[in-house]
């Protein structure tokens, strides 16, 4: 979708590295005042609590689209921002509601049937369209500021932008500059002041910063119209800005885990996961909000090499599971408030109701995407499963790779690479994903690809599709031959997900679990006979793949022969409809096997 030049340009001005400046001054202050006590002249003392959210990707409440039922996890945890807002309220009746502010750091508007139904259904960007649920229920909550994440690009910049203009709060990102001026795209950070007892306002700075894996994951929706650097250089640059605006407390909301890795390999010069980076190496920083790794983090410490103070670092659990609350002490001292103590824990909202005001505000939305997700599109001759999908090839896998396959020899036909064999990837995206025998309704499909991605086609030699095997062939834990084999002990090694695993289909092989990573990869057959290294073929391969994600070798920089915008979730689906019927028989069959010196795991 195009960016609208103008308006583009024109909150580029508003944000600029200039206009940027007056940006936290002209954001509505904070009701905050504060509470605090003396200890005699000079020594006044205040307490305030930021609380923070992370990768909510559309859960308002704590229901499982997919399955039609409540959300429950091995664990019982709950989702959505209906239970946030309950911990929340709970805290600014602690603390004092002007004592509290309230941060997300990210990926908010995809993730579940609700916000794509907003999204590509019923468009927030339609003519006298809809407000966006998640705007809806976090203007209601009340949020101050929130990041950008990497996944509000997915639907393209328009929907972002409705997005933006629909939310009583600011979206931030520093490091999303426009491509032509290098200016910011969004604010980069939100200031306000809290009022304490004692007379002395306090200046709190929140720097948002997002993640450089968007250039390429997104880079249909950005190419030409944004750029975005190094969280590390931009925090570098805005950090010192916001102390000599007068900041007291600086906290940064970073969609970006603190590994210190990335996914994306040598694509980009900067580092996908790098929180941690910027609070050891950038100064003047007391906390951050951590995003976008999906892990839970209650409380981590990292010395700043420069201060040799510590920063607190946070990482709620994603979807809503978890609320961060940081507690920050203030002192004021030699005439200016200054930082005596900060600590973080996070709070799970399994232990709270949701909060009735959301289930009345957007009860109605959510009725109507339940009913949307259960229209049946077609029947399957039997039932198919993803439980085994990570460690066997199974029916379910095999059915994405059919329909990907099929489309792009479709979409070949009477060109150049018509002749070339098409072979397919596809992961286990979850586990519980199922297709039942019988009527079969969207939301089945749909749980078999959660993700926006689309579908590209690019040409892969012989040679780098056994490279690109033996990269997949990684996510398996080194099991030597003899012994019964635990499937639960066999997969995720190095903790490589699921979706980082891929099952290529439209060829055979097998993967010997007892060798070393990097000589898994036996008997690879195309058509019975062994591939040949300069044989070539097309791969149909989702656009994340395609764009360097999960780092796999050699398809980023292969020719790309076809690319198209529709999701593949909404591939299948149409192919569904068009089909009538799922059958087994016309695709399902063991192409890959694990084997352990040559003798198969199962």
């Amino acid at each position: 979708m195009p960016l609208d030049r103008r308006t583009f340009l024109g909150r580029t001005a508003a944000t600029s590295a200039g206009a940027a400046l007056a940006s936290g001054a002209a954001a509505a202050p904070a009701e905050a005042r504060g509470h605090g006590h003396g200890h005699g002249r000079g020594h006044e003392r205040y307490e305030f609590t930021v609380m923070g959210t992370t990768d909510l990707h559309g859960n308002v409440f704590n229901w499982d689209y997919f399955t039609d039922a409540e959300f429950d996890d091995a664990a019982h945890n709950d989702v959505g921002l209906a239970k946030i807002s309950t911990l929340v309220e709970r805290v600014r009746q602690e603390k004092g509601r002007r004592n509290t502010l309230l941060i997300d750091a990210g990926d908010t508007i995809q993730g579940t049937q609700l916000s794509y139904y907003y999204a590509k259904v019923d468009p927030i960007t339609g003519e006298g369209g809809p407000v966006h649920p998640m705007a809806q229920a976090m203007n209601l909550i009340g949020y101050d500021a929130a990041a950008l994440g990497n996944h509000e690009f997915n639907y393209g910049i328009p929907v972002l932008r409705k997005f933006e203009e629909q939310c009583d709060f600011p979206l931030l990102g520093a490091n999303a500059l426009d491509a032509t001026s290098l200016r910011p795209a969004f604010p980069p950070y939100w200031m306000t002041r809290l009022r304490t007892p004692c007379g002395r306002g306090v200046k709190v700075a929140v720097l948002g910063l997002t993640n450089p894996g968007i250039a390429i994951w997104d880079k249909a929706h950005v190419r030409g119209k944004m750029t975005f650097p190094g969280l590390e250089e931009q925090a570098a640059k805005w950090v010192p800005r916001l102390r000599s605006m007068g900041a007291d407390v600086v906290i940064v909301s970073a969609h970006s885990g603190t590994s210190g890795t990335s996914s994306y390999g040598d694509q980009l010069p900067y580092v996908e996961n790098a929180a941690a980076l910027v609070a050891e190496r950038v100064a003047g920083i007391d906390a951050i909000l951590v995003g976008h790794a999906h892990v839970e983090i209650a409380e981590r410490r990292v010395v700043n090499k420069e201060t040799g103070r510590e920063v607190v670092l946070s990482e709620p659990l994603k979807w809503g599971q978890r609320l961060t609350c940081f507690d920050i002490g203030l002192e004021w001292a030699r005439g200016r408030w200054q930082v005596e103590s900060v600590a973080a824990k996070v709070l799970n909202s399994a232990s709270v109701a949701e909060d009735p005001r959301i289930v009345e505000l957007l009860g109605d939305e959510h009725k109507k995407v339940v009913g949307y997700v259960n229209q049946v599109i077609g029947a399957s001759t039997a039932a198919m499963t993803a439980a085994e999908a990570p460690y066997k090839d199974a029916p379910i896998i095999d059915f994405i790779n059919h329909v990907q396959a099929e489309t792009v020899k479709a979409a070949l036909a009477g060109t150049e690479h018509a002749g070339l064999p098409v072979l397919s990837q596809a992961s286990c995206f979850s586990r519980t994903a199922r297709i039942p025998a019988g009527k079969v309704t969207i939301r089945q499909v749909a749980g078999l690809y959660p993700f926006e991605n689309t579908l590209e086609a690019r040409v892969l030699t012989g040679a780098q599709v056994k490279d690109y095997l033996e990269f997949s062939a990684r996510y398996y834990v080194r099991t030597p031959a003899g012994g019964e084999v635990d499937p639960s002990k066999l997969t995720n090694a190095d903790d490589i997900p699921d979706y980082n695993y891929d099952a290529v289909s439209g060829l055979s092989y097998e993967i010997d679990v007892a060798k070393p990573v990097g000589s898994r990869i036996a008997a690879l057959r195309f058509g019975g006979e062994p591939v040949e290294e300069s044989a070539r073929f097309v791969l149909a391969v989702n656009n994340y793949r395609a764009s360097g994600g999960g780092n796999f070798p050699h398809v980023a920089a292969a020719q790309q022969v076809w690319a198209n915008s529709e999701e593949i979730r909404n591939t299948i689906i149409a192919w569904v409809k068009a089909s009538g019927t799922i059958d087994g028989a016309g695709f399902a069959s063991v192409d890959w096997r694990l084997t352990r010196d040559g003798t198969p795991v199962f």
